[in-house]
C-alpha cells in the first residue's frame, strides 16, 4: 500500500530508523499484562495491554464503537477466541479488557509518530516549539475503510496508553469498500495503479493515431526519468484520483476498468480535466511567444480592461458558474470539520471533482466556438485582454483545485 501511495503522490511518513519503534516497544514490554497460565499469547504477540481503563479515563466514549469494550478481549486476531478464556470467568465486559500488542502495531504506531513530527517541523509552532501544547496543538484524521474501522479505534486507544505526546484529538474519515463492476476475483491497488497507467498510455496512442502496439511498447519502455513519462504518470494518477475521489468518500465506489473513460474526450475523466488545463497553458505561452515577435502589446493592467467587450454567454458561464462560486466551494471543502463533535468526520472530496469537471467542460466548449488570439489588429486587443484576463482567473481556478487533489498543472500532454 505505501508503494501505491507513493504512485499517486500521497506523503506517506515512513518510521525508516528503528529507534522509534523500539522506544514504543520498551514502554509497551512496561505496561504489558503477563499472560496468566491458562492463557497463550497470540502468535507474534509482545503481551496485553489494558484498555478499557484508558477510554473511560480519557473520556473517548463519544463515537467510539458501542462494543468496543466487551469485543477488545474476544477478537480472534487480538486475543483469541472466546471459547479461549477459563471455564466460569467473567464476562469480557466485566474484565479490564486486554490488547495483543504485537510488532507490527508498533511499526504503524511509529508511522503515526513520524507524521506528527514532520507536522511539528513544517508547522509554525510544532510540538518541538511548544511541548506543553503538542498534544492539543495537532489533530490527527485516520483515513480508514469501513472493515477496518473497528481496529483503528483500538489503536488509538494504544497511542494513546503508549505515547504521552500522542494528540488528544483524533478523528476517522471512514470510506465505503470499493468494488470492482463484472470482476469475480480481487484487484490489488499495485495492478490498479499499472491497468490504468497502461490504458493511459493506450488512448495517447490513439489520439496521436499511431500504431497502438508499438506506440503503447514505445510509451511502457520509455526511461522512467524522460519528461514523456512523468507526463503518463500525471495523468495516471489523475485517472486514479477522480476516478476515487468523486464519489463521497462513505459511498461504495465501484470501479469500471474498461478503458472507454480514459479519453481526453471523455468529460468525467481527470484526463479530461488534466487535457483543459494543458489547454490553457498552451493559450497563454502562445501569447507570450506572439507578443516576444512584436505581433501583440503587453498585457496592460487590468484596472484598464473593457470587461463590457465580453459578450458571449458562455464567457459569462465561466465567471458565474465557476469563478465567482469558487470561494464558496473552498469554505466548504478545503477545512475539514475538525471542531464537530464526536469521532467521525466527513469530506466532500466529490464535490471539487465534480466542480473541475463542470469548469472544463464548461471552458472547452467555450474554447471550441471562440477565437481567443485573434488577428493582431489594434481594435481587436480590447476584447482579447478582457477574454485572456478572464481565462486566467479560470486558470487559476482550476490549479488550485487541482493542487486540493494534490495534483500538478501540466503544460502539455
Amino acid at each position: 500500500m505505501p508503494t501505491f501511495l507513493q504512485q499517486l503522490r500521497v506523503d506517506w511518513p515512513a518510521a525508516s530508523e528503528r529507534a522509534a519503534t523500539e522506544a514504543l516497544r520498551s514502554r509497551a514490554l512496561a505496561e504489558l499484562t503477563p499472560a496468566r497460565n491458562a492463557e497463550a499469547l497470540p502468535p507474534g504477540a509482545l503481551g496485553r495491554v489494558c484498555l478499557k481503563e484508558l477510554l473511560d479515563e480519557r473520556g473517548r466514549t463519544t463515537g467510539y464503537d458501542p462494543n468496543l469494550d466487551s469485543c477488545l478481549g474476544r477478537t480472534r486476531s487480538l486475543a483469541g477466541p472466546e471459547s479461549s478464556r477459563a471455564p466460569h470467568s467473567p464476562p469480557a465486559s466485566a474484565l479490564c479488557v486486554l490488547f495483543a500488542v504485537t510488532e507490527d502495531l508498533l511499526a504503524v504506531l511509529a508511522e503515526l509518530q513520524q507524521a506528527v513530527q514532520d507536522w511539528a517541523e513544517d508547522s509554525s509552532l510544532g510540538l518541538a516549539a511548544a511541548p506543553d501544547a503538542g498534544a492539543d496543538s495537532c489533530m490527527v484524521v485516520h483515513v480508514v475503510s469501513c472493515e477496518e474501522e473497528f481496529q483503528q479505534q483500538k489503536l488509538d486507544l494504544l497511542w494513546w496508553k503508549l505515547d504521552d505526546q500522542a494528540p488528544l484529538r483524533q478523528k476517522h474519515l471512514v470510506c465505503g469498500p470499493v468494488k470492482v463492476a463484472g470482476a469475480p476475483g480481487t484487484l490489488t491497488a499495485p495492478e490498479y495503479y499499472e491497468l490504468r497507467h497502461a490504458q493511459v498510455c493506450k488512448a495517447s496512442a490513439l489520439k496521436r493515431g499511431r500504431d497502438l502496439a508499438q506506440e503503447t511498447d514505445k510509451l511502457l519502455r520509455t526511461p522512467s526519468d524522460s519528461a514523456g513519462m512523468e507526463i503518463f504518470r500525471i495523468l495516471s494518477v489523475a485517472t486514479i484520483k477522480f476516478e476515487m475521489l468523486s464519489t463521497a468518500p462513505q459511498s461504495q465506489l465501484l470501479l469500471a476498468l474498461a478503458d472507454s473513460s480514459i479519453s481526453t474526450k471523455g468529460t468525467k475523466s481527470g484526463t479530461f480535466v488534466m487535457y483543459n488545463c494543458a489547454r490553457l497553458a498552451t493559450l497563454f505561452e502562445s501569447y507570450k511567444c506572439s507578443m516576444e515577435q512584436g505581433l501583440y502589446p503587453t498585457f496592460p493592467p487590468v484596472s484598464s480592461l473593457d470587461f463590457s467587450l465580453l459578450h458571449d454567454e458562455g464567457e459569462w458561464l465561466l465567471l458565474f458558474n465557476s469563478i465567482l462560486p469558487f470561494p464558496d466551494l473552498l469554505s466548504q471543502t478545503a477545512a475539514l470539520p475538525c471542531t464537530a463533535p464526536g469521532l467521525h468526520i466527513t469530506a466532500r472530496t466529490e464535490m471539487v471533482c465534480k466542480f473541475l469537471v463542470q469548469l472544463s467542460m464548461d471552458f472547452s466548449s467555450y474554447y471550441n466556438r471562440v477565437h481567443i488570439l485573434g488577428e493582431p489588429q489594434p481594435h481587436l486587443f480590447g476584447q482579447m485582454f478582457a477574454r485572456l484576463q478572464l481565462l486566467r482567473a479560470v486558470r487559476e481556478v482550476l490549479h488550485t483545485g487541482l493542487a486540493m487533489l494534490g495534483l500538478p498543472p501540466l503544460s502539455h500532454i
